[in-house]
């Protein structure tokens, strides 16, 4: 699958306008590229509690995931600041699970179009994965009747 950044960036910037952001009237959208040429677009979704607050680039990722993708190749990012808007950890993190961290293309767009193009190992060095999880670490979470939770040590 040939990567037309364009089409990617062009679609990023229409997705802004979905964004539903009553409270810092900052839009953000984005367009994820699927291995097989679908794109998926997502905008940022804000909440008066802040915390249920959704990133366009997880909305993007979550709405292709429900429908049964998994295989990323880009994702484009714009915001309405006339600068480059980088992701921030907590959709670096979900890019994670899902993508190859050498291969798996972040673009960030300014509104005219402009772009600078990273990997995703590049923007999170380091990331925490399936790996972290199966590392021996000699210690085993357990739990009483009662619900109090302990520690094993070996």
């Amino acid at each position: 699958m040939d990567l037309n950044i364009e089409l990617l960036a062009k679609k990023a910037i229409e997705a802004k306008e979905h964004a539903y952001v009553p409270y810092s009237h900052f839009r953000v959208g984005a367009a994820l590229l699927t291995a097989d040429g679908k794109i998926y677009t997502g905008c940022n979704i804000e909440n008066a509690a802040y915390t249920p607050t959704n990133c366009a680039e997880r909305t993007a990722f979550f709405k292709a995931v429900s429908e049964g993708e998994r295989d990323f190749t880009a994702i484009a990012i714009s915001g309405d600041a006339d600068d480059y808007l980088y992701p921030c950890g907590v959709c670096r993190q979900v890019m994670s699970e899902f993508c190859k961290a050498d291969t798996f293309q972040i673009i960030l767009v300014k509104e005219d179009g402009t772009y600078k193009i990273f990997t995703l190992e590049e923007l999170l060095p380091g990331a925490f994965t399936e790996t972290e999880l199966k590392k021996d670490s000699g210690c085993r979470a357990s739990a009483t009747e009662e619900g109090e939770r302990y520690e094993i040590f070996d």
